[in-house]
């Protein structure tokens, strides 16, 4: 209970939506089971111990060889999906330097080695290596993808051929090829088979990773990773896979030398190093075979269903689906309008496809897509059932609900793309209140900020404070109108407080309607403001006009009737005996004119009002209210 309240503590502080959980289902506690296992069991005997350690890791082994078309490959697990790769880089350094293990890195100053990845490969892994090896960036080749003939995100074969010469007429010694089954953004493979027969030709490692290597559970795999199978080694993420929590990467590689494959990390003598194998081994046998194909044909079959948002109405969704990748890539697309730059549209529709992204992550959650960026290509959404379809429990239903989505949102998306060149146009000619913001990251209609010209002749702390307090009222009265459209103060990073952000709006939008109305209630606003602020001076001033009549008024009382007057006790006797009569009026001040006017007009207007009540009224009431009136008056004499 202690560890849930701090897994949810931040989340309910801020009054948060509590993450969703990935979906453990019984094979999911089959693996989390063994990690307690494998800590139970590592208490065992030492015999105990290395035999069934032994047993398990020769096991796990025979069965993802078996499974994923690896012959005679033997199996390194790490939980660091990287790690894999560098364990094989230093059993190619010990195997190709023979004097490694003795001189160390003296070695490479004879030939420096390097290493080959695609422009295209995982971000910061050629880094990593050449931080965990020990070797210098120079030593990191990046080869890029292809321009003009096949995939964007292929590498160039012939470009990697020459670069390799090069190297070997520099004296360098080519030593690792890296390639992808499915690249991670685009999932797209390289040509395995060529690059395989260059590795061979020029004797270099050849390393494959990707999504893509799932399929080689399959019964039907294409030529494209079927050459996988031929690489020195393979990167496999079977916990990603087949939705199992805290299951390790398993690397399997060919190499003949137990000596040195020790002296590389890639095989261990402590039994408990290899009971890492335990929950993935646990795993496997809940599943069986045919258990853990179908879930990989399960997640490859809901890309057909995706496909289908290719029947989108004016193709504002283009679905690529190259080289019968796995993955699927969603960008928005449509034509540009006269005057508009190509990089503020592609800026703008990035911005689209980001917002689209997460609106259906939110809407369907177990749908798995994501948000993607390409360098040259711009904003996508991905959908790799491969890598989360096991882990969310995505069904069929759930690709049906996030199309039927994407078709509900697409048509509003495309009218707000289209409506912001008339947008832009309304609020230039309202430009003596209005002011175009250009917030190219923002996907709705655009950001406007009520700014009247006699602003600017404001000091600018002035001017700024006055200007976010109107925009937040003009805001505020937005968002009270009866609309669907939204209004909002912006995106959380935006710095500038005194914009409105207009959100994403259907095509029977008015917008000079819209505009029109913003600028009115900004007048309107305005105009109660400087009333409210004129009657507010007035009153002011009328306020300070009273205290100096009043400070007069008391001076000339006290220069008439005297100091002893004024004390309170004494005065009462003297006015008692010697009544005085005043010669200072009444004031009265009228806020509405902000003035002090006299109290004489109020009294006689009262005095011929009740004169004319007592001459309607009967004679001896008359009499008797006359006597009533004169006792009154009396009285305090």
């Amino acid at each position: 209970h202690f560890v849930h309240n701090l897994i949810h503590e931040e989340d309910e502080m801020e009054d948060k939506p509590r993450h969703r959980l990935q979906n453990v289902g019984e094979q999911g506690h089959m693996a989390l089971l063994g990690h307690s296992l494998a800590a139970y069991i590592s208490v065992l005997d030492k015999e105990q111990l290395r035999k069934l350690t032994t047993r398990i890791l020769s096991d796990t082994t025979l069965w993802l060889c078996r499974l994923f078309r690896y012959e005679n490959g033997s199996a390194y697990l790490h939980e660091d999906n990287r790690d894999g790769l560098v364990k094989v880089c230093r059993l190619i350094i010990n195997a190709r330097y023979e004097e490694y293990a003795s001189e160390g890195y003296s070695v490479f100053r004879s030939k420096q080695p390097v290493i080959y990845q695609s422009a295209s490969c995982r971000p910061g892994l050629g880094q990593h290596l050449c931080s965990q090896l020990g070797l210098p960036l120079s030593s990191l080749c990046t080869v890029p993808c292809n321009t003009i003939f096949g995939s964007q995100h292929q590498m160039d074969v012939a470009l990697l051929d020459k670069l390799i010469k090069e190297d070997l007429e520099a004296e360098k010694l080519p030593l690792l090829l890296i390639a992808n089954a499915g690249t991670p953004g685009a999932g797209h493979t390289d040509k395995l088979g060529r690059m395989k027969d260059l590795c061979d030709q020029y004797n270099m490692w050849f390393h494959v990773e990707g999504v893509n290597l799932a399929t080689l559970a399959l019964s039907d795999v294409t030529s494209a990773v079927m050459a996988a199978t031929r690489s020195d080694s393979v990167t496999l993420t079977p916990g990603q896979w087949l939705g199992l929590p805290a299951v390790t990467a398993v690397t399997l590689y060919r190499y003949e030398d137990p000596a040195l494959s020790l002296a590389a990390g890639l095989t261990s003598s402590q039994p408990v190093e290899k009971l890492r194998a335990l929950p993935l081994w646990l795993s496997l046998q809940y599943l069986g075979h045919n258990g853990i194909v179908q879930k990989i044909k399960d997640a490859t079959s809901l890309v057909s269903f995706c496909v289908q948002a290719k029947q989108m109405r004016h193709n504002i969704l283009v679905v690529e689906d190259e080289l019968n990748s796995p993955v699927v890539l969603f960008k928005f697309s449509q034509e540009m309008t006269a005057g508009e730059g190509r990089t503020n549209r592609r800026e703008q529709d990035c911005a689209s496809v980001r917002d689209l992204g997460e609106q259906l992550v939110q809407l369907v959650p177990t749908s798995g897509v994501e948000v993607v960026e390409f360098e040259d290509e711009g904003t996508y959404i991905r959908f790799s059932p491969l890598l989360t379809a096991a882990a969310l429990g995505t069904q069929q239903q759930d690709i049906e609900h996030m199309v039927k989505r994407l078709m509900e949102l697409v048509p509003v998306m495309s009218s707000t793309v289209s409506l912001r060149q008339d947008f832009r146009e309304e609020t230039h000619r309202h430009a003596a209140s209005l002011r175009y913001v250009e917030k190219l990251s923002w996907p709705g209609l655009g950001a406007v900020r009520y700014q009247p010209q006699e602003a600017e002749g404001l000091h600018e702390s002035r001017r700024k404070q006055e200007l976010e307090k109107l925009n937040a009222e003009l805001l505020k009265k937005l968002q009270d109108l009866d609309s669907d459209i939204m209004f909002s103060s912006g995106p959380e990073f935006e710095t500038e407080d005194d914009c409105i952000f207009i959100g994403m709006v259907t095509e029977d939008v008015d917008v000079s309607e819209l505009v029109e109305t913003i600028a009115t209630l900004g007048k309107e606003i305005e105009e109660s403001g400087r009333l409210l602020e004129n009657m507010t001076e007035v009153v002011r001033k009328g306020i300070m006009e009273a205290e100096l009549q009043l400070q007069r008024a008391n001076e000339e009382k006290l220069m008439e009737e005297g100091m002893l007057r004024q004390l309170p006790l004494v005065g009462s006797v003297l006015n008692w005996f010697s009544p005085v009569q005043s010669s200072i009026k009444g004031t009265t001040f009228n806020l509405a004119a902000g003035s002090l006017d006299s109290t004489e007009v109020i009294y006689s207007t009262k005095a011929q009002a009740s004169r004319l009540s007592l001459q309607d009224t009967p004679t001896s009431s008359s009499k008797r209210l006359q006597g009533m009136i004169i006792h009154c008056c009396c009285a305090p004499l």
